[in-house]
């Protein structure tokens, strides 16, 4: 029987924990509630794993008491997500209410089991925090699979079966594996497809438990039937269907086969009326579906308990905090008082990470693969399981004898190791959640788990070693290795969306010491970092597109020829370029015995070498924009190659808009030439690699102004192509002449008040539009003011409108007003300027202007301004052509972050690329996640190591500050700067002053807009 008692402190008691508040899980180490005097009674709770636990409590207990009861002896920290359900005297299998008190529900105790289960079905298990929490789901998965609950098709049967096989027997091998399947059955008609479940088998080698939970609830959260409980109905016409709820809504299925769904925020009320259940919805103009559905079910009861599941899974997953209870009425009461009792999903994970906890370790009894159940912490590499279990195959090792290791530990002291934040696969207490893209905020279900490290390493024999037992013979373990050396398997290393990265704090400040400390050592591994990410940008195309396009013949030969000879030899140089720089750093570092001679602690003689021989490439680089303008040209005419670059742009490999990698060399070019300025300003005329550096500047300062013309023409025209794709209601926005200013939000004055627009300031034409409710959220263009012959002047005291202005046209005049005092002298400077060069200039703008729009709206001002639902959405019928969402670029950035952006803001931020590893911080957070960054295009990109492919997350920096933290933010480290818009913060830390001052410039580049200073030509570009 398990009591409540006192516990001493031990491993898994919560010290210092705050109080649970809500009805919910009890920490590990709490005591639960005090049970309320009189007699007590036995119940039995069957558990997840088979096993029976017998629970005093007594008569008078509430539910609460009994489920704390149970999760404290499990050790488990996210309870909320589990439940106890059991057979009424109904024959309905009903959860136990955790504000009743359990005699009420439950007649004969003695003779009801409850079963401990999983109630709530998070969409993405990584949200789970607690790898204890992920082992429960997959006995969950499990038995579902095996009592036909979840069905699938016979392939992801197959591979569901191969990851329980792998997590409770371990590797393969063919006759521990067949006989294991033949004495358990998972599915129902496992026989048939053994032979496919030991080929999967086969392919998870080193596959530890934690990983095998990890692969499991990632398949099985993608099937229809994940986490559903299917309620028999029928529809008005009689039709047998089923219902179920899940954490997005109320579903329909008709047999095993999902017919239709409402999501929450469609669905205005839910209730029921004996035998009925009635879900109504909010009135949608653009649906033909009725108002109120109605669904008959069984009986009453059949309807009461489905419409109190569905209420607490709106609760537990749309809700930021318990609901509050009604108050009691003084005479009568109408309908149920019943509410969701506990923390909600978001209180959860908030919960967790706000909070410290010991690790705990826990069992897996149905797993072959044992171990001691009291072992302290291990680094996450060589975890097997975090929880006590190892495997002679943890980490990647394989183990060739048929007898399985036994690993134990020798622990001299009882001070536990704190090692790195790992992945979902090692469950570390140390968990935090927060954004990992704050393009805009999600709701809270989807928020992405992140695991981080907490503190220094405790009392062990050595920081990079520790002592095992293998087989009985004591072996030393590096830490981020198995014994026989090999690399962790990758479901151990981290990922950005479920967190546990590589902690560094105490490696890399050993690593700083040892490596070089100079200035000139720092600036030839910016140009290393960067050279890896340019390497990459061009693979985009060389590889990538180039692959993607061979699919299809849409586009030409001619074209093609024209793309890749281009490209090719310049990737071809850069890449030995690429193998030249790494060497000479690995010489430079001492990782080679070549520093010993001391010639190598130079870069001048590398990037002289390579510029003379990118000198060589100049042709090559020029024809890059002329294929830029062959490739729009030939899209205009061709639909199939649109639709095919575009679909390109959709890859994760195309991480910025084609048009701008395609600029990618040009931009390098003026990277070089920056690294290069310096390091002669770093060097005296004395030194040994003045002489090649300064040589290398000259070289690339002459390739740099053969080639500066070209480039400022053809960001001009990326940018046209650009903002032409964001934009409803113009033809050809890159006519010949135009010039791009400025983008940004301004509020417009007209009969309804202030209104949000969107502003468009070229050399000859101010567009102004408003998101338009479209697949792909692009602007409609409401109107345009000519430039020509424009006035301005500040109305602030006019219209008692802050920060306003009023544009005098030829035929109609506007009234805006800007967030900010600076953003409307931004504003004003760069229109003035832009009058300035349109009142100059000999022709007149109506010749552009009349072939541009297909929709003006000049003379009536308050036509313009109409922006009712119909008006917005007849604009859909116009979008035969519209591209994909996009709701990631620029100008929607500045539309919900309220602020605006010049061309040179954009020249700035693509010439100022920078890449390198940087360890990130949240607000809420104990440790460091070290990840590869790249600053390019107003965003920070985050890879997991700079091998990756493509960025796994990203950050808009539109609209953020940048700052040093303050002493009371209690960041004791160097080298930190400090992320923050609203309440979402970020910490950064760099590796040395160089690398901190570097990200500080060119981050502040893209949060610190300017005026357009730079001179507009008065002639006309000629594409």
């Amino acid at each position: 029987m398990v009591e409540p008692e006192e516990r001493p402190s031990a491993a898994g008691q919560r010290l210092g924990a705050p109080d649970s508040m809500g009805i919910s899980t009890l920490e590990p180490g709490h005591r639960p509630p005090v049970a309320p005097p009189g007699r007590h009674m036995s119940i039995r709770v069957q558990m997840l794993d088979d096993t029976q636990e017998v629970f005093d409590v007594s008569q008078r207990a509430h539910g609460k008491i009994l489920f704390d009861l149970v999760c404290t002896h499990l050790n488990l920290i996210e309870g909320d997500y589990f439940g106890l359900e059991f057979q009424d005297h109904r024959k309905m299998m009903v959860w136990l209410d955790l504000l009743k008190p359990i005699l009420k529900q439950i007649r004969r105790p003695k003779n009801t089991i409850l079963r401990f289960v999983v109630k709530f079905f998070p969409p993405d298990h990584t949200q789970l925090l607690e790898e204890h929490t992920r082992y429960l789901f997959a006995l969950q998965i499990k038995h579902d699979l095996a009592c036909g609950h979840m069905t699938c098709n016979e392939s992801s049967a197959a591979l569901l079966v191969s990851n329980i096989v792998q997590s409770e027997i371990g590797d393969f091998d063919e006759v521990q594996c067949k006989q294991h399947l033949l004495n358990n059955k998972y599915i129902p008609d496992q026989d048939a497809l053994m032979d496919r479940i030991m080929q999967y088998h086969q392919k998870h080698v080193g596959q530890t438990p934690a990983d095998s939970d990890h692969q499991l609830l990632e398949i099985a959260r993608r099937l229809e039937m994940y986490g559903v409980r299917l309620h028999s109905a029928k529809d008005r016409e009689g039709t047998k269907l089923n219902l179920a709820v899940a954490h997005s809504g109320i579903l329909v299925f008709q047999g095993h086969t999902k017919i239709n769904s409402f999501n929450w925020s469609k669905v205005r009320k839910l209730s029921f009326k004996r035998k009925r259940f009635l879900i109504k919805l909010r009135p949608d103009l653009n649906s033909n579906c009725q108002d109120t559905l109605e669904f008959m079910m069984g009986s009453r009861d059949c309807c009461k308990v489905f419409w109190k599941i569905c209420v607490e899974y709106h609760a537990f997953f749309r809700l930021f905090e318990e609901p509050k209870p009604k108050p009691k009425p003084v005479l009568f009461t109408r309908g149920s008082s019943f509410r969701f009792s506990g923390r909600t999903q978001r209180q959860v994970i908030d919960y967790v990470k706000d909070s410290e906890f010991k690790k705990i370790p826990f069992e897996r009894k149905h797993s072959k693969i044992q171990s001691n159940s009291d072992l302290p912490s291990f680094p996450p590499k060589l975890c097997a399981d975090d929880h006590g279990e190892r495997n002679a195959s943890a980490s990647g090792q394989q183990v060739d004898s048929p007898h399985r290791a036994q690993v134990t530990v020798e622990n001299p002291s009882p001070q536990r190791y704190t090692g790195s934040p790992t992945s979902q696969s090692n469950g570390c207490r140390n968990g935090t959640h927060d954004e990992t893209d704050v393009r805009f905020k999600p709701p809270p279900s989807m928020h992405q788990a992140e695991h981080l490290s907490t503190g220094p390493v405790g009392n062990s024999e050595s920081p990079s070693a520790i002592r095992v037992m293998v087989n009985g013979q004591k072996q030393s373990l590096s830490l981020g290795h198995s014994p026989d050396g090999r690399q962790p398997s990758p479901l151990t290393s981290p990922l950005l969306t479920d967190g546990g990265f590589v902690r560094t704090d105490d490696e890399d400040e050993v690593r700083r010491k040892r490596f070089p400390t100079d200035k000139a050592y720092f600036i030839a591994k910016e140009l290393l970092t960067t050279e890896r990410t340019y390497l990459k940008d061009l693979e985009v195309i060389t590889v990538h597109l180039q692959k993607y396009v061979g699919r299809d013949e849409a586009m030409p030969q001619s074209l093609r020829n024209l793309i890749f000879a281009n490209f090719e030899p310049v990737y071809k140089f850069h890449e030995n370029f690429l193998k030249d720089m790494e060497q000479r750093l690995a010489q430079w570092e001492g990782r080679s015995n070549a520093h010993i001679k001391g010639d190598y602690q130079r870069v001048g003689d590398v990037m002289l070498k390579n510029i003379q021989g990118l000198k060589l490439l100049t042709a090559h680089l020029q024809k890059h924009s002329e294929a830029l303008l062959e490739l729009e040209k030939t899209c205009r005419s061709s639909r199939k190659l649109e639709v095919l670059c575009r679909d390109f742009e959709l890859q994760k490999v195309c991480y910025l808009p084609l048009n701008i990698i395609f600029l990618r060399p040009l931009h390098r070019l003026m990277h070089y030439k920056q690294i290069l300025e310096r390091l002669c300003k770093h060097y005296p005329p004395t030194h040994d690699d003045f002489r090649d550096s300064r040589a290398a500047l000259a070289d690339v300062s002459e390739t740099v102004a053969q080639l500066q013309g070209t480039l400022i023409k053809m960001e001009n025209f990326q940018k046209l192509l650009e903002l032409k794709k964001d934009l409803i209601g113009i033809e050809n926005l890159a006519v010949p002449g135009r010039e791009f200013i400025r983008l940004g939000c301004l509020s417009k004055l007209s009969g309804k008040g202030l209104q949000q627009r969107m502003f468009f300031l070229f050399n000859d034409v101010l567009m102004y539009t408003s998101r338009g409710m479209t697949a792909s959220n692009q602007f409609k263009i409401h109107g345009q003011l000519p430039l020509y012959g424009m006035t301005i002047r500040e109305s602030e005291d006019e219209w008692g409108v802050p920060h306003s202005l009023t544009l005098f046209g030829q035929r109609q005049s506007v009234v805006v007003a800007a967030s900010s005092k600076s953003e409307m002298e931004k504003w004003l400077e760069d229109i003035k300027m832009a009058v300035e060069l349109s009142d100059g200039c000999n022709g007149s703008p109506a010749e552009i202007l009349s072939g541009s729009f297909t929709d003006t709206k000049f003379p009536d001002e308050s036509s313009a301004d109409q922006e009712s639902e119909d008006d917005l959405s007849s604009s859909r019928t116009s979008l035969e052509r519209q591209a994909p969402h996009r709701g990631n670029t620029t100008v929607h950035v500045c539309w919900h972050r309220n602020t605006s952006v010049s061309m040179v803001d954009f020249s700035v931020a693509l010439e100022n690329q920078l890449s390198g590893n940087l360890l990130r911080k949240f607000k809420n957070s104990n440790g460091w996640q070290k990840l590869w960054v790249v600053f390019t295009n107003f965003s920070l990109f985050f890879y997991k190591t700079h091998q990756d492919e493509y960025p796994l997350a990203s950050l808009p920096l539109l609209g953020y500050s940048i700052t040093i933290p303050s002493e009371s933010e209690n960041i004791h480290k160097d080298y930190v700067f400090k992320l923050h818009f609203k309440s979402h913060v970020y910490y950064f830390r760099s590796e040395s002053e160089y690398t901190f001052e570097r990200w500080m410039e060119v981050i502040r580049s893209a949060t610190c807009s300017s005026s357009h200073t730079r001179t507009i030509r008065k002639e006309p570009h000629i594409y």
